[in-house]
């Protein structure tokens, strides 16, 4: 197996699994909006620490993620195709990432504040917010994830593709 190969079976899990936890957003999203009291919502995602390997593991994942993705880029440099395809599936995930930190990061921020009691008057539209947001990234997360087949198929493919 070539250097870029693993290279590429590495991008693909370390990509796979900063996908995953995003998309868990979306399939829990339905129930979460739909079904769930507001009281319901903000106990399971503000106070009992549902989401905190989320953070904990998800965030260097994500950041591993972006960070090989631009190396295998950097390798496949000379495979035009793969190149590109490579770099896009990294640009992707990089725009992910900006985005979790210009949507759902504000809202985290607001949840940090809140206390047991009443909810908060903004409570609609900082769980709209923080849920929406996730859906985004996850959208962004699976665009860079099927960049990154396409550039894994090439690179496995053979020599440089012009």
């Amino acid at each position: 197996m070539t250097g870029r190969t693993l290279l590429s079976v590495a991008a693909l899990v370390i990509d796979a699994l900063s996908l995953g936890p995003s998309y868990a957003h979306v399939l829990e999203a339905p129930p979460r909006l739909l079904v769930w009291t507001p009281a319901l919502w903000r106990e399971a995602t503000v106070f009992n620490g549902q989401f905190e390997l989320f953070g904990l593991v998800g965030g260097p994942i994500d950041i591993a993620a972006i960070v090989i993705l631009f190396a295998l880029a950097w390798v496949l440099r000379s495979e035009r195709r793969a190149f590109r395809a490579a770099l896009a599936a990294a640009a992707f995930y990089a725009l992910g990432l900006a985005v979790w930190f210009a949507w759902v990061a504000p809202a985290n921020g607001v949840l940090a504040t809140w206390r047991p009691g009443p909810l908060p008057a903004d409570f609609e539209s900082i769980r709209t917010r923080w849920e929406t947001g996730h859906m985004v990234v996850a959208g962004l997360k699976l665009a860079g994830f099927v960049c990154l087949a396409v550039a894994a198929l090439r690179c496995s493919s053979g020599g440089p593709r012009r």
